[in-house]
């Protein structure tokens, strides 16, 4: 007959609890498999589900009483590793809804939003269209195997008991900085096609000082627009699958520096 004791029963508990924890901290700020669209509900049993899969491989976990101050530092541990896993991915997804913020401001579509599930908020909708086709390209290029392998990785790196650290923020921080440059990347072909086709309206207008600006302008600004966006999405996949390994990279760096590696 087999008997467990307390001692037992919290060994058993940490071991599933924890990599839970984690789990569901990635989950909440994940922007593929852990997107707002997906029901809580189906994000709580994918955290389950993955949580069951790794803790076999996980390295011994030493017994601590969770309702101790150790238990909660290395909960609130669990909580900043995945967290940041999940965050260091999402600026990724903000550097293109960056990118398609500035060609609708040049394009005039500004005014025209729609709900982001991935932000859970109102995104111009030329934004929308690029973070939508960026997750159906890296859902296509396997990405999400990325994403599940680095945070398998991460329990590796940084086991259930390593030592909490502020390091790993400040490798945040520094990473957040390339929404700009990366998002201003994308958007520069469409930015500079439409900065020519200002002037070259400005001359007409010039020109031609009875000619409705309005009404010649907007449309052209559009098809210009459109038409450059139309040209350059064929070298989008690539530069989306560069930024989104980098990220991966990154967010090994982060975890590290959160777990005190």
């Amino acid at each position: 007959m087999i008997t467990l004791n307390s001692a037992d029963l919290e060994l058993m508990l940490a071991m599933f609890l924890f990599p839970f924890v984690r789990v569901m901290a990635w989950l909440s700020f994940d922007p593929l498999l852990g997107n707002r669209s997906i029901p809580n509900n189906i994000r709580i049993v994918m955290a389950l589900v993955m949580a069951v899969v790794i803790t076999p491989i996980l390295p011994p976990v030493h017994p601590v009483a969770l309702v101790s101050g150790d238990g909660l530092l290395m909960l609130l541990q669990q909580l900043a590793v995945g967290a940041a896993l999940g965050f260091t991915l999402r600026i990724v997804f903000a550097a293109v809804e960056l990118a398609g913020q500035f060609m609708g401001l040049q394009m005039g579509l500004s005014f025209a939003s729609l709900y982001d599930p991935v932000n859970g908020a109102q995104t111009p909708v030329l934004g929308q269209f690029l973070v939508t086709g960026s997750v159906l390209m890296l859902f296509a290029m396997n990405g999400h195997h990325l994403v599940i392998n680095a945070l398998a990785q991460s329990f590796i790196d940084v086991p259930i008991s390593a030592r909490f650290s502020l390091h790993g923020f400040a490798a945040l921080v520094q990473w957040s900085g390339i929404i700009f440059t990366t998002g201003l990347h994308l958007a520069l072909p469409v930015t500079a096609a439409l900065m020519a086709t200002n002037l070259a309206i400005g001359m007409m207008a010039r020109a031609a000082p009875q000619l409705n600006i309005f009404a010649v302008g907007f449309p052209l600004s559009l098809a210009a627009g459109f038409l450059v966006l139309y040209l350059t999405l064929a070298y989008l996949p690539a530069l989306i699958e560069q930024f989104w390994l980098q990220a991966v990279g990154i967010a090994g760096r982060v975890v590290m520096g959160v777990g005190g590696g």
